[in-house]
């Protein structure tokens, strides 16, 4: 299902964009029941009760240590601390297994690449040496002018790390796009007056999104590639 918010006339604004920033997790990449997965291990570890593949699910796009504060309301900070780098080993040595693009994603930033006006970004819940891990493994590193992750800034969904990012590439708010699969994409970007487009195959519901009023709700990654050439 795909929606157009009212606010925006169709087709218009579109050309206006000179920078897109993506989520990485759940936008990009398919690594939802890796992220529960490695959570719910690190949980185990410190002998924490047991996560529920939906609440970890709804934490992904948190920076890590925002994740488990609201995964695991009380924890101690040492035992938070210690189910940080649990979650780190899993995560590390589960990458030896690759994860994959969701579909027409790597078609898709091709596509969006050959527009020499355009401008590409990653604003990712991951930490820097995730993100570098992975655009080692995957060859997307090249595929972007800046990335901001949360461990060198403020998690989402605060907008500091789109300013930065803003900041970076000499791009107004207005003339930004942020694409995202979380509330904490769209609520980050709402706070700035950044356009935002839903995607809404990744971990909160179409409905959920809605509440943020994105331009464009996307079931797939193709039709959000087909709505910017629009």
């Amino acid at each position: 299902m795909t929606s157009v918010d009212v606010s925006l006339p169709a087709g218009q604004a579109r050309s206006r964009y000179r920078l897109v920033i993506f989520d990485w997790d759940g936008t990009l990449m398919d690594s939802e029941h890796r992220i529960v997965a490695c959570m719910q291990a690190a949980a185990r570890d410190v002998g924490w009760r047991e996560l529920e593949h939906e609440a970890v699910r709804d934490i992904i796009g948190l920076g890590l240590p925002e994740a488990i504060a609201k995964l695991c309301p009380g924890m101690p900070a040492a035992q938070a601390e210690l189910m940080r780098q649990h979650y780190s080993r899993h995560f590390v040595a589960a990458e030896q297994t690759p994860l994959s693009f969701f579909e027409g994603v790597e078609e898709g930033i091709r596509r969006l690449r050959c527009n020499p006006a355009l401008r590409l970004a990653v604003a990712t819940g991951k930490s820097r040496r995730g993100l570098k891990r992975v655009f080692e493994a995957t060859g997307a590193g090249g595929w972007f002018h800046a990335s901001r992750t949360a461990d060198e800034t403020l998690s989402k969904p605060h907008p500091r790390m789109l300013q930065e990012l803003l900041a970076e590439t000499g791009v107004a708010a207005d003339e930004a796009l942020m694409v995202g699969d979380s509330e904490y994409d769209m609520e980050m970007a709402r706070a700035l007056g950044m356009d935002r487009l839903a995607v809404t195959y990744g971990v909160h519901a179409a409905e959920r999104l809605a509440l943020s009023r994105p331009v464009f709700s996307a079931g797939n990654f193709s039709e959000l590639i087909e709505w910017l050439h629009s």
